[in-house]
């Protein structure tokens, strides 16, 4: 019998933990040929995206893949991502999340911060908010093997 990957069950979870904090929720995606995303904001074979509510629409988090609309430089684009190339989910405003090995469904690797090789913020044609960023804490988030 097949044993279905966790992996798209905790990217909901922490995409649904980042809404209920009120944070911004951030997908790293490892760009391979079935990703459909817009490739020039690709760089060195990855991309950081914007998830939230206000960024995205029809956004859809199955099993298989992730998809949904947005805004580039005023043009709207559809993605899709498959849930392999997920590198991570993470809150903009405190870098806690998940961060996976690609290729490995569902293995979470260890830190719960944006790793060094990710931008700092995924291009976006809003201007940033005027809102004071909230002070970082300690982690609670484990990983699990």
């Amino acid at each position: 019998m097949f044993d279905a990957s966790t992996k798209p069950y905790l990217i909901r979870a922490i995409y649904e933990w980042c809404v209920d904090q009120g944070y911004t929720p951030y997908l790293a995606v490892q760009v391979d040929g079935r990703t459909r995303v817009p490739m020039e904001y690709v760089k060195n074979g990855q991309i950081v995206l914007n998830i939230s509510y206000t960024a995205t629409h029809k956004l859809k988090i199955d099993n298989d893949f992730i998809r949904f609309a947005a805004r580039f430089n005023g043009v709207s684009r559809e993605l899709k991502i498959p849930v392999e190339a997920v590198s991570g989910i993470f809150a903009k405003e405190t870098g806690q999340g998940l961060f996976f090995q690609v290729g490995s469904p569902g293995a979470p690797i260890a830190g719960d911060t944006a790793p060094t090789s990710l931008p700092a913020t995924p291009p976006r044609d809003e201007p940033p908010s005027p809102q004071s960023p909230k002070p970082a804490r300690g982690s609670h988030l484990k990983v699990i093997k």
